[in-house]
């Protein structure tokens, strides 16, 4: 058994999988044509070619999968033991929530700080971070549009899942701006206020920036730096725990709620492909058409690292790449070193697009009907909570989680997501890194350190 290789597992699969389908078919149309035990062993033959799969392939998104489809079995196979499995998704939630505080505050301090000597950042600094936060701005708004037009987590059932009850309270907007700031730090970190701690970290990194001592300054940045780093590792560690907290929440929730919520599921990632579609060719499109950037050229450069970003769902692990790709496509490599990795931490179209339609569908779920003033509220904490955390993984989890947590909605829709998160994050994070691409090259035409109608001829 040990000796076949994956081709044969999936073989294995497939005509299980076929058998499965076939035989559920005649079911539905005859119900008492196979008896339920048959159907139901059937079933998990298939599971276990699956996990046979996930051994062969052992990476953390094909076991998130995996644990999402067993997880559905059991909840509609033992309903009593997928309620009681709730507390391992509970574990996960409460690992992901001490993250927060210490990942946002290390990355935002160590972004600014080691990036706010404006003389030498030049021009290209604010050029870039207006333009950062223009196309952020207009992803959100992409976002949000789109999750209000297609409802999908309208009609998830919550009350059966035990989900708390949600209450926002309305606010004139005196109280949203006060509530901005923290008056005590502690206070902010244990309640998980995240636009709070972004204030905060943002006002310490601009103070580090301004400190004259160069000893103090580098001392706080070491150590800044040494906890950004301490943190991603961290994150990996209980991202670990994320298939067992996946499988556990599905099991619970289907248990409780059937199969219905995955129409919304499914309904979630039609949604966000979508609205990725209508930003590329909405947004970035005509962006590129405007600088009269090389269309064809530039995709055939940048191809191969969007694709590594795409089947790796890691903007880390492309970047060396897109790096390469775009100095060979005639952007300076002075240009392409500052704009490209300032990029990965204020320029996250992708996710920031799905972070403002993932925290709606929740509100949704909750039956929670939010205001366009609570939606402009809730736009700004993600446009400003997601900035410097594109190294980690599965960063928009964190935020989501902590966005959530901070205008009191129930984070049961947020593990029925996590289902689904790996499908998602691909398409998220090809779309952060094609966004940051364009970026660069619309950050040295408007430089003057390139000029589009003559550009090198790539190097075969």
């Amino acid at each position: 058994m040990t000796g076949w290789s994956l081709k044969q597992i999936m073989t294995v699969f497939i005509v299980l999988f076929t058998l499965v389908m076939l035989s559920h078919g005649l079911h539905l149309l005859n119900p008492g044509i196979l008896h339920p035990r048959f159907l139901t062993t059937l079933r998990w033959l298939t599971i276990g070619a699956l996990v046979w799969i996930g051994l062969k392939k052992n990476n953390l998104t094909t076991w998130i999968f995996l644990s999402m489809v067993i997880g559905a079995e059991i909840g509609h196979d033992y309903p009593g033991v997928g309620a009681n499995l709730k507390v391992i998704s509970d574990i996960f939630l409460r690992m992901i929530k001490t993250i927060i505080a210490p990942l946002l505050f290390s990355t935002l301090v160590v972004g600014i700080a080691g990036h706010a000597d404006m003389r030498q950042v030049g021009r290209m600094g604010w050029k870039s971070l207006v333009y950062f936060e223009v196309v952020t701005t207009i992803a959100l708004v992409i976002g949000l549009l789109a999750i209000n037009i297609s409802k999908a987590g309208v009609g998830i059932d919550l009350s059966a899942a035990d989900a708390q009850t949600v209450q926002v309270a309305k606010q004139s907007w005196q109280d949203i701006v006060l509530h901005t700031f923290p008056e005590n730090i502690a206070k902010a970190v244990a309640e998980g206020q995240v636009l709070q701690i972004v204030v905060f970290s943002i006002l310490f990194g601009l103070g580090l920036s301004m400190v004259k001592s160069g000893r103090h300054k580098e001392n706080m940045l070491q150590w800044c730096e040494s906890l950004s780093e301490v943190m991603f590792k961290f994150t990996h560690l209980v991202m670990y725990l994320a298939p067992l907290a996946v499988g556990a929440a599905i099991a619970y929730t289907i248990g409780k709620m059937g199969f219905d919520v995955l129409r919304n599921l499914f309904l979630l990632l039609l949604t966000l492909y979508a609205a990725l579609v209508v930003f590329v060719l909405g947004v970035l499109l005509p962006i590129a058409l405007y600088i009269k950037l090389p269309i064809k050229k530039f995709l055939n450069a940048v191809s191969e690292p969007v694709l590594l970003a795409f089947a790796t769902a890691s903007s880390e692990s492309a970047l060396p790449h897109a790096m390469k790709a775009l100095e060979g496509f005639g952007i300076p490599r002075k240009v392409v070193s500052f704009v490209l990795p300032t990029g990965f931490s204020f320029n996250l179209d992708g996710s920031t697009l799905y972070l403002s339609l993932a925290l709606v569908f929740v509100a949704q779920a909750a039956k929670v009907d939010l205001s366009i003033g609570e939606q402009i509220v809730m736009m700004l904490t993600l446009m400003l909570s997601s900035k410097g955390v594109a190294g980690v993984a599965r960063a928009s989890l964190v935020i989501l989680l902590g966005t959530a947590v901070s205008f009191n909605l129930p984070t049961e829709p947020i593990f029925i997501i996590l289902g689904i998160d790996a499908l998602m994050d691909m398409a998220r994070t090809a779309t952060n890194l094609l966004g940051n691409c364009l970026a660069t090259a619309v950050i040295a035409k408007w430089e003057g350190e390139v000029d589009f109608e003559n550009l090198p001829e790539p190097v075969a």
